[in-house]
């Protein structure tokens, strides 16, 4: 067994004024090398609707590459891409132009800008600006830069339907024109065409381990005048660390070669279903299933990846606002929980309410979600990781996003199980 280390890293950000402090193995909101989108919607009709937006950041003086990967909500990876950041810099991506419209964001760095220098990529006067010769070639992108066939290969798959290509399934079949999966953005060191799946055949060789990148996600509804958003999840990384589990290392079979701490397995979060929040609560859910096998499609006669669909989970209790509890099984009486809990995908939107996905007949309280399951085959122990961010909703009118509250880390994960009656 490994030791678990735990340390303080001290990021300094040049001309910030100040220093800012993390602690390593819980995730908090500082810079780091890898971002998470836990969840993302987008959907496919041009008339409007839901989209998802988000921002990458850059925190440091230093010119770096951030490589974006989408992924489908079963963990199934479906397309990847650079970005190039001077100092300082910040991209927005509007998930609706690139998985509809097939554009990527136009970066490039100083060996690919053409005359004059950084019109595709200006910098500041305090940003540095350097060459990636690797990005030749590559950066910047020409729009569109994905063709129609592998357009409609993304809306095929990542809403459930088989891909029009391959005739396989990457995602839930929720076959309703909304896109659903999530997103990861590294710190690399080179252009590539890679995906974190393959960590261990060659991914791991572009990975870095700066930590400098922050960014936020927003959801928007252009037709109900409506958005929401909260900071995406930032994972940082320790070279100098022994982990137990790292956030990728699932997909080199546990040997942490990326270097990235580990998310929770056991969060909480409170609900509103009344008063002001009348549109009620819904939470965002990224879990960690499978492992590198896994993340490849599938035959689309089975509702999910053979090697863990669908999810399971150690407990799951809804308590109100004097402590009463239910867990699914337990019903009050009076109240028909009609089904068992279930969260099976690894990306996901849940509502918590009296009629489907959490079901709790209290208004006001709090979910405790224990989400180990396994054994994992990368560590053949239970404690899979999970994030967990909440929604609360006043009709479409207004909402609060935030993250929920992490009760432990994947390396010092909780074992106890509460006595629930």
């Amino acid at each position: 067994m490994k030791k678990f280390c735990l340390c303080m890293a001290v990021a300094g950000l040049l001309g910030l004024g100040g220093q800012a402090f993390a602690v390593i193995g819980t995730v908090d909101n500082v810079p780091a090398g890898t971002l998470l989108l836990p969840f993302f919607e987008v959907n496919s009709a041009s008339g409007g609707g839901i989209n998802t937006l988000f921002a990458i950041n850059n925190a440091s003086a230093t010119a770096v590459l951030a490589h974006v990967t989408v992924w489908s909500d079963q963990s199934i990876p479906v397309l990847d891409f650079d970005v190039y950041l001077t100092g300082y810099d910040v991209q927005t991506v509007s998930l609706f132009d690139v998985l509809i419209n097939g554009n990527l964001p136009r970066t490039a760095s100083a060996g690919q800008d053409p005359s004059p220098p950084d019109k595709i990529s200006p910098k500041g006067p305090i940003s540095q600006d350097i060459n990636f010769a690797s990005c030749s070639g590559t950066l910047p992108y020409t729009n569109p830069a994905l063709n129609p066939a592998f357009r409609a290969h993304l809306l095929a798959v990542l809403q459930g339907n088989p891909s029009p290509t391959f005739g396989t399934c990457y995602g839930s079949k929720k076959n309703d024109g909304i896109l659903r999966g999530y997103v990861t953005v590294d710190t690399v060191n080179s252009c590539n065409v890679l995906f974190p799946s393959q960590l261990a055949t060659g991914y791991a060789g572009d990975l870095t381990s700066q930590n400098v990148l922050w960014g936020d996600y927003f959801f928007v509804n252009s037709a109900q005048n409506f958005a929401q958003g909260d900071t995406l999840v930032h994972i940082e990384a320790c070279p100098t660390c022994t982990f137990n589990h790292t956030f990728y290392g699932r997909y080199d079979g546990g040997a942490g070669t990326d270097f990235r701490e580990a998310l929770p397995t056991t969060m909480g979060a409170r609900y509103v279903n009344g008063g002001d929040f009348t549109g009620g609560t819904t939470f965002l859910i990224w879990r960690e299933g499978g492992d590198q096998t896994s993340a490849v499609s599938y035959s689309c006669t089975r509702q999910g990846p053979a090697q863990w669909y669908p999810l399971g989970a150690t407990q799951i209790g809804i308590f109100d606002e004097t402590e009463q509890v239910e867990t699914g099984e337990n019903c009050p009486s009076g109240f028909d929980c009609g089904i068992t809990i279930l969260i099976p995908n690894e990306a996901q939107r849940v509502p918590v309410s009296s009629t489907g996905g959490i079901l709790t007949p209290f208004s006001f309280g709090w979910v405790y979600l224990n989400l180990q399951w396994g054994p994992l085959p990368a560590y053949g122990d239970n404690f899979a990781q999970m994030w967990l961010s909440t929604e609360l909703d006043a009709n479409g009118r207004f909402s609060v996003g935030f993250s929920g509250v992490q009760f432990d880390n994947a390396n010092t994960p909780t074992t106890t199980i509460i006595p629930f009656p």
